[in-house]
């Protein structure tokens, strides 16, 4: 029985009937290693939803919590941290549980635990870590400080959370403290009925459950998408997509088992230093107390708004792109296409992307929604010019990037007599900053920094982008270093290195923001009949 259970029966036992219930509890307190605590800890111990975020400020218990579960409730777990070396903290607190590290192999990083339970323990140090853990089946899969971790690393390692144990539940546990860094902003998202005051579900009362599945998006990618948004209470039934909305009422004889969607269901459950008593008695709060703000309210009160702080050497502060995307409205018609940025996908997790940027009489410089087609739907250059030409408009330049799987397209392109331009990132940079005194490392240095300049609310450019939640991310992960007068901003290898994505949005997003003079244009100013072959960028 749960505690609920427990606490509704009260009322209809008599004096004998609790004495023995009372007997029965001590004794199974007793067998058990681990006893959760009560209050929100015994909430997200016995919480049903297949994901549960728990913790919010420190000192709420939240290592514990995975030790309980990971010695009593659960067959074959996995705990994860960033960093492997992590993970030594949870051992020693399962070793005081236990009393004994019978069974550990801390060169395997697996521990064969009492009434032949499994635990394992992983780190997620370098980009491709994820993938040691595919198709390991676990039926407790624990993230611990998981805004310390890529978001795609931890998808990843998720979809392996199963048993094949009669009567085994499987549950993922995320803990975790408010974000310091932006990096780790993408939790907030994954639990935002419960921490984004901006979130139409906002406020979700602590414990309660709703259901969310990953859904195409409308662009060619996918996210998660809360089948509650519109108020009425789902019970995370199963649908099938029809014409791309969600239908509970169908026939499963007429759909395939790959096309009948489970829902999986979410939680969050606060929990502070007030919550866990031995916490309290030791003088941990006068500890939390004396931190400088903003890392006394994040760890004191969980308070998930204060000071989450962009990293010094972020190219583009992430209020700027937030602005710009709360600017955004869509229009109709859309006015005139000014450029059309095409990033091509370089292998099958990365997408195609084309970025359309126009001149509308409100608002000169206006991204509209971006396409974004999977790799695998892009094999080779044909297909992507064919997306290209469908998207193109008003004769406006065409700017792709020619670095690797880019010359595909572009050849295929320049037959097609499109006014394309390749641009190659890697090439020397002619141009100034707006203060003229900085120079650039290269080409890619100087578009992400152009990007930067149209953003900054200082140069008043009006730009609206695309309220896409991956855009933002992408377009606030590029860092950057100044060496004497000279700008370098990071490479996509290092940005896939450091958050686990390739910024294939931004990218496109960057090129489209490039101003080239449309073929016409060069036309009237040189005076020649075709300038088709005219490319301002060859000699950089």
């Amino acid at each position: 029985m749960t505690p609920d259970q427990v606490r509704a029966a009260l009322p209809y036992l008599t004096p004998e009937e609790r004495e023995e219930l009372d007997q029965l509890l001590i004794a199974d307190m007793a067998e058990r290693p681990w006893v959760s605590l009560p209050g929100p800890q015994s909430m997200a111990f016995h919480a049903l939803a297949d994901i549960t975020g728990y913790g919010g400020a420190a000192g709420g218990g939240k290592t514990d919590l995975a030790a309980g579960l990971v010695t009593t409730e659960h067959r074959r777990s996995l705990v994860v941290r960033r960093e492997k070396a992590q993970t030594e903290g949870f051992v020693q607190r399962v070793t005081e549980i236990l009393g004994t590290t019978d069974g550990y192999n801390s060169q395997k990083g697996a521990w064969k635990l009492p009434d032949d339970r499994l635990l394992e323990l992983a780190g997620l140090d370098n980009p491709g870590d994820e993938r040691r853990w595919q198709g390991r089946p676990h039926d407790l899969k624990v993230f611990d400080e998981v805004t310390e971790m890529r978001e795609q690393q931890v998808r990843f390692v998720m979809g392996w959370n199963r048993t094949d144990r009669q009567g085994q539940r499987t549950r993922v546990l995320m803990t975790f403290n408010p974000p310091t860094t932006a990096d780790g902003r993408w939790v907030i998202d994954f639990f935002g009925p419960w921490l984004d005051k901006k979130h139409p579900l906002f406020p979700t009362a602590p414990g309660v459950l709703r259901y969310a599945a990953m859904l195409p998006d409308g662009n060619g990618g996918s996210r998660d998408t809360w089948l509650d948004s519109d108020g009425d209470p789902l019970t995370g039934a199963p649908f099938v997509l029809i014409s791309g909305r969600v239908v509970y009422d169908f026939n499963p004889l007429d759909h395939s088992p790959e096309e009948i969607i489970e829902p999986k269901s979410r939680t969050f459950i606060p929990a502070r230093v007030t919550d866990n008593p031995y916490y309290m008695s030791s003088g941990y709060m006068s500890t939390l107390q004396a931190m400088p703000e903003p890392l006394r309210s994040q760890m004191l009160f969980g308070d998930f708004n204060a000071g989450i702080e962009d990293d010094p050497w972020q190219v583009i502060p992430t209020a700027w792109v937030e602005a710009a995307q709360a600017r955004w409205k869509k229009r109709s018609p859309k006015g005139e296409q000014m450029s059309l940025g095409v990033d091509v996908a370089r292998g099958g997790k990365d997408n195609t992307t084309l970025a359309p940027r126009y001149k509308h009489k409100d608002c000169p410089l206006y991204f509209d929604e971006l396409e974004v087609h999977p790799g695998s739907s892009t094999p080779n250059g044909s297909k992507v010019a064919g997306l290209v030409v469908a998207a193109h408009r008003h004769k406006a330049p065409i700017h792709l990037d020619v670095i690797g799987v880019g010359a595909s397209p572009y050849d295929k392109l320049k037959e097609a007599e499109q006014p394309v331009y390749g641009v190659n990132v890697s090439e020397k940079s002619h141009k100034a900053d707006k203060s003229g005194r900085l120079r650039f490392f290269n080409l890619r240095s100087q578009l992400w920094w152009d990007m930067r300049e149209v953003l900054d609310p200082d140069n008043d450019t009006g730009v609206e982008l695309p309220p896409n939640p991956e855009l933002l991310k992408e377009l606030c992960a590029p860092r950057w270093e100044l060496s004497g007068l000279t700008i370098r901003v990071e490479g996509r290898e290092d940005i896939v290195a450091r958050v686990g994505r390739s910024p294939d949005r931004a990218s496109a997003v960057v090129l489209a923001n490039m101003d080239t003079p449309k073929i016409g244009q060069v036309q009237r100013a040189s005076g020649r009949e075709s300038v088709l072959d005219y490319d301002p960028y060859a000699r950089m």
